[in-house]
């Protein structure tokens, strides 16, 4: 074998040496159990929360979903420069998910904590609040994103990695849905709701510290540390050179709004459409049987055809939910079924999205020359929380367009089409949105070339 094959192999050779070993995998991934128990508390309950519990409008509410999370949007790009150029003995990403977990736990039990006081005092409050979660939550959560990059340069390193995440991403997105709307009420009034996530803050603390102690750094050795010099603008203009990244950020808008309206949206479905809040339970366990039946196969199938094309395939299915929720829209086990068929879309969220950001960090250093890791999570969390943010606006906007009052024990006609098209009509939208997205990410038949040109520019 002649010294360019011999190259060629070894560069294309997966360098085990640098793929962590399954329990770092592990400790790495009970990380997301604290953050995503927030996220998931938040995005599903904090609408609900503040229109029905802590008495705000839903006009207001709505407003102030897209507002903190936009400017959040902003802060996204600021913690991703700063993450690139952090230099400390632990890395650059490790050291924020510990710095970072005790404001997060705090800012959790304050937002579930408006205090009954006048309806401008609540609003200020609830913006103050929310805008510290959710600071603390975006440098947490992009710390931990960028991390899985640093950990491995292996394309199926990557993916069993986010296959880990994604694991406590999906037990965490479960309890929280199942059991937060029971236990807060069983508990009672404010009161519940306030040490519910006084509980998921205690949550956050521990695992947060776990996967910094527990995982290592491997990527970006003393021959790419240059990256943390690169000017913003140069990284920025970058960063919007990459193709791959544009597509899996617009995807991460549209995927995220419709998981906002899902999540969202469901518990105003279950009390006024199906006729019982307990439903909700029901519902959102209904939405999981996929990802909870994939975790079993979704590290041979991925290795097999690939991230993008496995998300391609279980989006494509996934479209199919709303339209068999539209046979009988009162009915509960009909939506039982179509959530059921609806949960597929949600499997690339949880199972490899991460892992295919991650992968664009490579394509954007082949095409410019610029590795930004933090910049690239920190853009795409961005298209997360536009998506998140948009999402809640949507159901605030249309609740008050249809003339919602909250805590009512019935609804106007409209507020009713409201609720039904927030649940149904706008998913299908999304969820055809999110499938042409994916059609148009084909990374993964690069990646392998990639890798191997980029080894060869470092001498490697």
């Amino acid at each position: 074998m002649d010294a360019k094959k011999l190259a060629e192999q070894r560069a294309t050779t997966p360098d085990h040496s640098k793929v962590p070993g399954h329990k770092e995998m592990l400790h790495y991934g009970l990380g997301y159990l604290g953050i995503i128990s927030v996220w998931t508390l938040i995005g599903t309950f904090l609408t609900f929360y503040y229109t029905d519990v802590a008495g705000i409008s839903a006009a207001a509410v709505g407003t102030m979903m897209l507002v903190v999370r936009l400017l959040d949007g902003v802060t996204d790009i600021g913690m991703g420069t700063l993450i690139d150029r952090t230099k400390s003995k632990h890395g650059k990403a490790r050291p924020w998910v510990l710095w970072t977990a005790i404001p997060l736990g705090i800012t959790t039990v304050l937002v579930f904590s408006v205090p009954d006081i006048s309806d401008s005092g609540k609003i200020i409050y609830a913006y103050v609040t929310y805008i510290s979660l959710i600071l603390a939550y975006t440098a947490i959560s992009i710390a931990l994103k960028t991390l899985l990059g640093l950990m491995t340069q292996v394309q199926q390193g990557r993916s069993v990695i986010n296959i880990y995440s994604g694991v406590f991403t999906m037990i965490a997105t479960l309890v929280i849905t199942v059991s937060a709307q029971p236990v807060a009420s069983a508990i009672g009034g404010r009161l519940g709701w306030t040490l519910l996530a006084l509980m998921i803050s205690v949550i956050i603390v521990a695992t947060s510290f776990i996967a910094f102690r527990a995982t290592t750094e491997r990527v970006g050795n003393h021959r790419n540390r240059q990256k943390n010099s690169i000017p913003f603008l140069i990284a920025y203009k970058a960063l919007f050179s990459n193709k791959y990244w544009v597509i899996i950020t617009l995807y991460c808008v549209v995927a995220y709004t419709l998981n906002a309206l899902l999540a969202g949206a469901g518990l105003y479905y279950a009390q006024y459409i199906l006729g019982n809040t307990s439903y909700f339970s029901i519902i959102g366990l209904a939405l999981f049987v996929p990802t909870i039946v994939g975790f079993f196969f979704i590290s041979r199938i991925v290795k097999r055809f690939g991230k993008r094309n496995i998300a391609l395939a279980v989006s494509f299915i996934g479209m199919f939910g709303p339209l068999v929720k539209l046979i009988e829209t009162s009915s509960l086990p009909v939506f039982l079924v179509g959530t059921i068929i609806q949960g597929f879309g949600l499997l690339p969220v949880i199972m490899v999205l991460y892992a295919m950001i991650n992968d664009t960090a490579e394509y954007g250093e082949w095409k410019s020359g610029v590795r930004t890791e933090g910049l690239i999570n920190s853009a795409a969390s961005f298209g997360m929380k536009v998506g998140a943010g948009l999402g809640g606006a949507i159901i605030g906007w249309l609740l008050a367009f249809g003339g919602y009052v909250g805590a009512s024990p019935a609804q106007s006609a409209m507020a009713i089409d409201m609720i039904i098209v927030l649940n149904i009509y706008l998913p299908l939208l999304l969820a055809i949105l999110q499938t042409i997205l994916l059609w148009m990410y084909r990374l993964d038949q690069q990646y392998t070339t990639i890798v191997l040109e980029l080894k060869r520019r470092k001498g490697e």
